[in-house]
């Protein structure tokens, strides 16, 4: 149990995928404006990023490696996380259309989102069991969820501000983000992961 509070704590604020990794940025700067669409996103992003990661993982351990196939694992993990994407994206497209509206482009981005990738990678190459790498994959997309309804928040928040001219738009949304991870560096040493 111990371990897994270890890789929850871990996953979500030590070794943030944003915040500490920049994996993810994308999505994390363009669905940010608004806390409906960063939790949405958030939510694609838990679902895709987990599942992807059980199905990547038995198809490494179970057909890739075996065949000695190993070397398409890449290739692989990108039409997974890509075949699950398409499913999020119909499924939301028919239950949720406001948000699948205000999504927009970044819901089908999240098929190159490096986050969602990058999760796959590290449960391959670090060896892990399997309930180990799915718990790690679910951390990981809380974490990168976590971070995108903060710096939404704060996002929002800023919409009401009047700063200078020359930090309007982007360039006060960049600063946020890079103080925010300079917040979240001070979780680092709090507990040591493989990962």
């Amino acid at each position: 149990m111990s371990k897994y509070l270890i890789l929850l704590v871990g996953a979500v604020l030590v070794n943030n995928f944003v915040l500490s990794r920049f994996l993810g940025c994308c999505p994390f700067l363009g669905v940010s404006k608004k806390t409906e669409t960063a939790l949405g996103m958030s939510g694609a992003v838990i679902f895709v990023m987990t599942i992807a990661s059980a199905v990547t993982w038995c198809l490494d351990h179970w057909l890739l490696q075996p065949n000695g196939l190993g070397y398409i694992h890449t290739l692989a993990f990108i039409l997974v996380i890509a075949s699950l994407v398409q499913f999020i994206d119909i499924a939301m497209k028919r239950f949720l259309p406001p948000l699948h509206a205000a999504l927009g482009i970044f819901l089908p981005l999240i098929t190159t989102n490096c986050a969602v990738l990058g999760a796959a990678e590290i449960n391959c190459k670090q060896g892990t069991g399997f309930c180990e790498a799915v718990f790690f994959s679910f951390a990981a997309a809380l974490g990168f969820g976590v971070a995108l309804l903060i710096f939404s928040g704060i996002r929002e928040k800023l919409a009401h501000a009047d700063p200078p001219r020359c930090f309007r738009g982007i360039a006060v949304a960049l600063v946020t983000g890079g103080l925010l991870s300079l917040a979240f560096m001070g979780f680092s040493g709090l507990v040591k992961l493989p990962y």
